[in-house]
């Protein structure tokens, strides 16, 4: 069959798709893939065709402040709401008129679609093509007993929490997410199409999919009233790698990663702690990352700091204590067998692998839904949520300490872990798509 895998350009949302595009090559399907030209190097190397963005707009993690210079003076709520807009919402038209081209040079079959992209009615209705959606965050369909997205609630235990969440909701239904929604709703009108009024636009990906591909476990999901047949978990699904297993407990976290394993032997140090703000939130180390090594650096602790390529000759400098080692990129699977506690902002990836290598989390973020993955988190038992984007020193040293003083945490996230080990995650999503196109 000819698939065509789409894309936003931005690494965490391509780069967990990469194994699908390669398991299905491999099993001799034609496959394309629709995304920006800053992943044309990348597609060569999988030796998959590319089809670039002609009309869309290509966000990436670098350069939305770049495109959008107000965005990085607003927080929170207005943060969310103004991505919902701009980065996402708005390119539906473009996306899918790209797409409609595509076709006419690819006459694909199916279309395996990351779900922020939206546009799956339009390909389901207008062309009339099965839609397997690929979520790569934390399933974001909403439901009863689910909290209100964004702002980072576990489920509500007393009647005073469900008051609490009821206000939240009408908030982001008026406040938050209304730009983006409207702006989908005008989109396919032009097409004919009507949306009703108050459907969360998040909520387009699952009704109109044919199949989704949810990673990440039920387990790390909240309780669900309503549970929809068209979600299929398939654990962690990483990035492809040249010449790697696809067991999840050996694939690498990002395929731009040197192999280089931290140079203090871990055998020295009574524990190690691994602490990332990703490769998109890392501009400003003094969010997590100073206040982790300063939390640690006097104690009997291996430090590995993973900068995702910002300030690691700074942090080198101000920190050349030999407990202290600073890379760009660490190779994640090599590191976390050896790990004790993984600190992070909560980018979903991240947490994922480090839970499909049992190791317990401590989670400091906020904005890009990394609220709610912290939240679900902390609901499973697997991590401390601190509940704030620059947490100080004291409090990242007392939630280690808390970590590493109970067992119960890393038997919980070792529990976790063999729920990934049961899973060939991508050949679970390989089969959803397979059973998709046959329906």
């Amino acid at each position: 069959m000819k698939v065509l895998l789409a894309s936003q350009a931005i690494a965490g949302h391509f780069n967990p798709m990469t194994g699908i595009g390669v398991r299905l090559k491999d099993e001799g399907h034609d496959v394309g893939w629709y995304t920006g030209r800053t992943l044309a190097g990348r597609l060569d190397e999988l030796g998959i065709p590319h089809y670039p963005f002609d009309r869309a707009i290509e966000h990436t993690g670098d350069n939305l402040n770049e495109l959008y210079p107000q965005r990085a003076k607003l927080k929170g709520p207005m943060a969310i709401r103004f991505d919902g807009e701009r980065i996402f919402a708005s390119n539906v038209t473009n996306f899918f008129e790209d797409i409609r081209d595509v076709h006419q040079r690819f006459p694909f079959d199916a279309v395996v679609m990351d779900s922020s992209m939206f546009v799956q009615r339009l390909v389901a209705v207008v062309l009339g093509k099965p839609v397997v959606s690929f979520v790569a965050i934390g399933n974001m369909e909403s439901d009863p007993l689910v909290p209100p997205l964004f702002f980072g609630f576990s489920p509500a235990r007393t009647p005073a929490h469900k008051i609490l969440h009821a206000g939240a909701r009408l908030v982001s239904d008026q406040l938050v997410t209304k730009p983006a929604r409207t702006s989908y709703a005008r989109q396919l009108q032009g097409y004919g199409l009507v949306t009703p009024k108050g459907t969360p636009i998040t909520d387009e990906t699952y009704r109109w999919s044919h199949a989704i591909i949810q990673t990440g476990t039920a387990s790390l999901d909240f309780p669900r009233r309503n549970i929809n047949p068209k979600v299929h978990y398939v654990g962690a699904l990483l990035p492809h790698r040249p010449g790697a297993a696809t067991d999840p407990t050996t694939a690498a976290a990002d395929p731009a990663a040197d192999t280089r394993q931290p140079t203090a032997a871990p055998g020295t140090y009574r524990r190690t702690v691994v602490v990332t703000q990703g490769t998109v939130d890392n501009r400003d180390p003094a969010k997590l990352m100073i206040p982790t090594i300063e939390a640690l650096k006097d104690t009997d602790s291996l430090i590995v700091v993973a900068t995702g390529g910002a300030n690691t000759e700074d942090l080198r400098r101000r920190y050349p204590q030999p407990n202290v080692v600073v890379e760009d990129y660490v190779d994640f699977a090599r590191v976390f067998p050896f790990t004790d506690v993984f600190v992070t902002n909560g980018g979903f990836g991240g947490v994922l692998l480090s839970l499909s290598h049992g190791v317990p989390l401590v989670t400091a973020g906020l904005n890009e839904g990394k609220s709610d993955v912290n939240a679900r988190v902390a609901y499973a038992g697997v991590g401390v949520n601190l509940k704030t984007e620059t947490p100080s020193a004291a409090a990242v040293r007392a939630a280690v300490e808390t970590m590493l003083g109970d067992p119960a945490w890393r038997e919980r996230a070792q529990a976790m872990r063999g729920q990934f080990e049961a899973e060939d995650s991508v050949g679970a999503a390989v089969e959803v798509i397979k059973a998709a196109v046959a329906g």
